[in-house]
């Protein structure tokens, strides 16, 4: 015989599973702003790069980090990106040891810069908040102390020299050789601010630099030849250049040597003239471009506009360079066939 479920029965059963799930979302939203990988050793030091020139206005510097592949720590470099809404500054992610391992803090943008574990990632973020540039009546003021930055295309300039600046390259927090630092108040108020996660950009620089050998610590040994970029995922590739002053200079044709000198005084002739025309191509890109930012400073500061535009303008760039290159062939190609000892 089916003996019927008493009420009260039914009642606690379904507070029991209630309280299971608000334990699973507490234990979700605890979780968020860590990846729950647990590393038994803490990654190398910090290694000792130069930053790319920032691109343009409204960029800001997202230093590299040592991230963890289920195998071993890779290098995911610096990069400039600009920030998904105005007046949002990042907070790098960092390693800390929680008692069993280490494991990862992800960084995320927000009205203030959080707790990063106290690392030195260098460039403003010298282990508690940031020092390399702040927001002012919606644009992005760069501090030119430590940051690299075009002056022709980024006005919004200030200078504030940093003293007793940590030196340390330690890459992670607690743990055996860590940083021993903790958060403040302030910052421990901050990370209950409203964040926005890794944006597109980043993650895909992350996954790059993760299927890039080069980046790997066994491979590398802790010194990745590329350790940061001008754009998320240009690791060194051709055409990353935005601007014209970006580009590497042009070279000067060297002497022809046919065994004809009135033939080749004529080839030096052209070669100068292609050289002269091309450098001048250069600066008109170069002051228009100028123009463009100048233009674009004037009106209210939009990151989708600027990100628009510098992606337009390194697309003139890249099309101004293969444009030159293919005239330098063309003139080799015209030249070569004459090219025979004079007899």
């Amino acid at each position: 015989m089916k003996v019927e479920e008493k009420p009260s029965k039914r009642i606690t059963r379904l507070f029991r599973y209630r309280l299971f799930v608000l334990f699973l979302l507490s234990v979700s939203v605890a979780s968020f702003a860590q990846i729950s990988i647990s590393v038994s050793f803490g990654p190398p030091p910090i290694p000792v790069y130069e930053q790319p020139i920032c691109p343009g206005d409204g960029y800001i510097w997202t230093p590299g980090y040592w991230a963890w592949d289920g195998n071993e720590y890779y290098w995911v470099p610096g990069t400039w990106l600009i920030a998904p809404e105005v007046g949002f500054l990042w907070t790098p992610g960092y390693w800390g040891w929680d008692g069993f391992g280490f494991v990862f803090h992800q960084g995320y943008w927000g009205s203030q810069v959080g707790y990063y574990g106290g690392i030195n990632y260098g460039f403003g973020y010298f282990g508690h908040g940031y020092e390399g540039g702040r927001w002012d009546r919606g644009r992005f003021f760069y501090n030119r102390a430590v940051n690299n930055v075009n002056t022709n295309f980024v006005h919004n300039l200030y200078d504030a020299r940093i003293v007793n600046v940590n030196t340390n390259r330690i890459s992670f927090n607690g743990g055996n050789g860590g940083i021993n630092d903790r958060p403040t108040r302030e910052e421990e108020s901050y990370s209950r601010e409203r964040h926005i996660p890794p944006i597109g950009e980043q993650t895909r620089h992350a996954e790059a630099a993760r299927g890039n050998k080069d980046f790997h610590a066994s491979v590398n040994q802790g010194r990745p030849a590329v350790a940061a970029t001008q754009r998320p995922g240009a690791f060194n590739a051709p055409g990353s250049a935005v601007h014209p002053s970006e580009l590497p200079p042009l070279t000067r044709p060297s002497s022809p040597n046919t065994g004809n000198p009135k033939l080749d005084q004529r080839y030096q002739q052209q070669q100068e003239h292609l050289y002269g025309k091309q450098n001048q191509e250069r600066q008109k890109l170069q002051q228009q471009q100028e123009n463009q930012h100048q233009n674009l400073s004037r009106q209210t500061f939009n990151p989708a506009r600027t990100q628009q535009l510098e992606q337009r303008q390194q697309q003139q760039t890249q099309q101004m360079q293969q444009r030159h290159v293919q005239q330098q062939q063309q003139l080799q190609q015209r030249q070569q066939p004459s090219r025979q000892p004079h007899r």
